[in-house]
């Protein structure tokens, strides 16, 4: 019984390891205006959304695709100490403006994270 408890433990710590490990990094800044999206139209999604970039959004293939969304720190803009922690959104829109690796959080998503007086903040993000 307890080596399967200890490769039960083994095989958690090796799974934890790789979703940090396949996270990717980037930044996040927050809108307003949730509906016309690029995805479902004037159909509502609630207000846990986000756009994607370009290459994230991928000619819609992120439509509905949940992310995880963990705010890392400050970039050179904003408060020193914006983080609240982790968020889970659904991809809604697109975000044309976006660089690469930049996601667009609603506003509400934003401040679950991290301080919305920040602006942009740094994040990792999974799916």
């Amino acid at each position: 019984m307890a080596v399967k408890i200890h490769t039960l433990l083994l095989l958690g710590l090796v799974v934890s390891f790789i979703s940090v490990a396949s996270a990717i990094s980037g930044t996040a800044t927050y809108y307003t205006v949730y509906t016309p999206s690029a995805c479902y139209g004037y159909q509502g999604q609630g207000v846990m959304i986000a756009a994607a970039n370009n290459a994230l959004y991928n000619n819609g293939a992120a439509c509905g695709k949940m992310y995880r969304v963990t705010c890392t720190g400050a970039t050179n803009q904003g408060v020193p100490k914006p983080c609240r922690g982790s968020v889970t959104v659904k991809i809604v829109d697109r975000c044309p403006g976006c660089a690469a690796n930049q996601l667009d959080l609603s506003q509400q998503a934003f401040s679950t994270i991290a301080d919305p007086a920040a602006g942009k903040i740094t994040i990792d993000y999974v799916q």
